[in-house]
This record gives C-alpha cells, sequence and structure tokens, in this order.
C-alpha cells in the first residue's frame, strides 16, 4: 500500500515527504506553497548585474516565426483566421472611413519556441511540490502553477555552443550532453554558470529543414545534465530543438525523464525551439535575457519571444 503525506500536511511535519516515485523532491525548498519554482532565485540585484552586461545594445530575438508549418509535436498544430468585417469593399465606420482587420487564432500553446510551465510534465501524476491533478487541473484551466503567474524572467542568459563540443553542425539526433560536456564548453568559451542563469544550448538543431527529419528525433541535455544544472540554482533552461533532450534518449525504458526531472522535481522552466543562431554566430556567450510570457490564464505552456541583449 503506497504511503505519502498530502501537501498540506507538510507544512505541519517536519520530515520530508515521500513521493510515489519513491524520491524526497518535495516540499519545495522553496516552500511547501510554492508554486512558481526556480524564479525565486531572480532578484532585483541580479536584473542590475545582468544589465551590464550590455555593452553594444544589440538585440536577438530568440523566438522562431510560428505559422501553419510549423512543425511540432504531434498533434499539436496551428491556425489562425483573419477576420475583416466588411471585407474589403464592405462598409466603412464614421466620416474617416475608418476600416480594419481583426484575427482568429486556434493553436496549442506548446508549439514554436514555447515556455513549458511547472503544471506540463510530473512523476506518476505528481507535479512541482507534490501537487496532484485535484489539485490544480481543471478543463478550462490550471488553477495552479499557470504560466500566466511567472514573474518577468530578467536574469543573466548563458549559451553554451555544443556545436563546438561535439565538432559538428548540426549534433547529431540522440546525441547527449551532460556535465563534463557543459563544463568542458564553459571552460572554453570562459563563461560560468551561476545562480538565477538563464542557459540555453545551440547545437544547430533548427538547420534541419526536413520537418520529418526535424521531428524524428534531437540532441540534448541528458538526465545527469540536468540534475547538475540544477545543483547550480538555475532558473531556466533551453535549446534550438523541439524538445530539449536528446530522441532517441540514453535509456530506452525511460519517456522524456529530463521534462519531469527539471520541471516537478526542480522548478526549472524549459525552453524550447530556440533561435539561438545569430547570438552563436556572434559568440554571445553571456547576454542580458528578457521574457514577458503571454499571460493566458491558466495555461500550460506559453508560446514565447525572449530577447537576448549585448
Amino acid at each position: 500500500m503506497e504511503f505519502r503525506i498530502g501537501h498540506a500536511a507538510a507544512l505541519a511535519l517536519t520530515f520530508v515527504a515521500f513521493s510515489a516515485s519513491g524520491d524526497d523532491w518535495y516540499p519545495s525548498e522553496h516552500g511547501a506553497d510554492d508554486t512558481l519554482g526556480a524564479v525565486n532565485h531572480l532578484t532585483p540585484e541580479g536584473v542590475v548585474r545582468a544589465a551590464k552586461l550590455v555593452k553594444t545594445g544589440k538585440t536577438y530575438p530568440l523566438g522562431v516565426v510560428t505559422g501553419w508549418e510549423t512543425p511540432a509535436y504531434p498533434p499539436r498544430h496551428y491556425a489562425i483566421t483573419v477576420i475583416q468585417p466588411g471585407q474589403d469593399s464592405g462598409p466603412t465606420m464614421g466620416a474617416n472611413l475608418a476600416t480594419g482587420n481583426d484575427d482568429l487564432l486556434y493553436t496549442w500553446m506548446g508549439i514554436g519556441s514555447q515556455l513549458d510551465g511547472l503544471g506540463h510534465m510530473g512523476i506518476n501524476h505528481e507535479y512541482y511540490n507534490g501537487l496532484t491533478p485535484p489539485d490544480f487541473v481543471t478543463p478550462k484551466g490550471l488553477t495552479k502553477l499557470g504560466t500566466h503567474e511567472i514573474p518577468p524572467i530578467v536574469t543573466r542568459g548563458v549559451l553554451l555552443d555544443m556545436t563546438q563540443r561535439f565538432d559538428a553542425n548540426p549534433v547529431p539526433a540522440g546525441t547527449a550532453f551532460n556535465t563534463e560536456d557543459i563544463e568542458t564548453q564553459a571552460e572554453a568559451q570562459g563563461v560560468t554558470i551561476g545562480k538565477g542563469d538563464v542557459v540555453l544550448f545551440h547545437t544547430g538543431w533548427l538547420n534541419v529543414e526536413d520537418p520529418v527529419e526535424f521531428m524524428s528525433g534531437e540532441p540534448g541535455l541528458g538526465l545527469e545534465g540536468a540534475k547538475h544544472l540544477a545543483s547550480l540554482d538555475i532558473v531556466a533552461v533551453g535549446a534550438d530543438t523541439w524538445g530539449l533532450e536528446p530522441v532517441p534518449g540514453e535509456d530506452p525504458e525511460l519517456v522524456f525523464p529530463v521534462h519531469p526531472e527539471l520541471l516537478a522535481k526542480n522548478g526549472i522552466y524549459i525552453l524550447e525551439n530556440m533561435d539561438v543562431r545569430a547570438l552563436a554566430a556572434d559568440e554571445g556567450w553571456e547576454f542580458l535575457f528578457v521574457l514577458g510570457q503571454p499571460r493566458f490564464e491558466g495555461a500550460v505552456q506559453a508560446v514565447i519571444n525572449p530577447v537576448a541583449i549585448r
């Protein structure tokens, strides 16, 4: 018979709760009631330090253009309809003859350049801080862990160029990078990863033009590497791939193990399909990272366009 301490009970007890997965990954270090995770590492002082990295004023949009043909994890898709109420020769409005267009968007949130919120993936139906679906999941949206609750992420960004590490562009599908790869490449670039940072990886995968090949696999962050980054108290980690972690995976019996390791266990946000090609070409290894995600109430994920500033 499984024994698990409820989320509320964790407030009153002095020992650590054991989850259904057998690990002691909740309550969170940020408190048993916390719903924000690693963004708690952000501080005003960190914003000021990161702002001092701006030397040239050059900006880099990290989001890809999302459209009808954007490759996406099945069955995700995108559709937009432009509505012109009067059509091109219809009635106008007022003496100034005003006309206009509107649009109706029907899309999955996890498409294109995206943010995975803490409610996206869990372990055996347990999510960040031990929350279970009855605690926060409804058909009309999440009542906790929604991406609309995430404060602006303004901090130092670090880019690690794994095409240099593996001497391949793109890095082959299924290639995993872990602690040794991360530390070696960071040293080669002369950067360190610190508390509150956002870490991005350049693998060259966005250069794969065939959508079938693009979605059939990818290089990515290995499980041991994810644990290492979590130990450094980063806020978010992302890559120029559709799923961050390697496909095929390191262990054929595990399905997307890096996602729950980061999201559920450590409250670290995931950024996917980050277009870091121009940033890598300019050797922008550290920069001011700015993200203000759309505030769709109760959303699990979000289509985003973060900006890197050097």
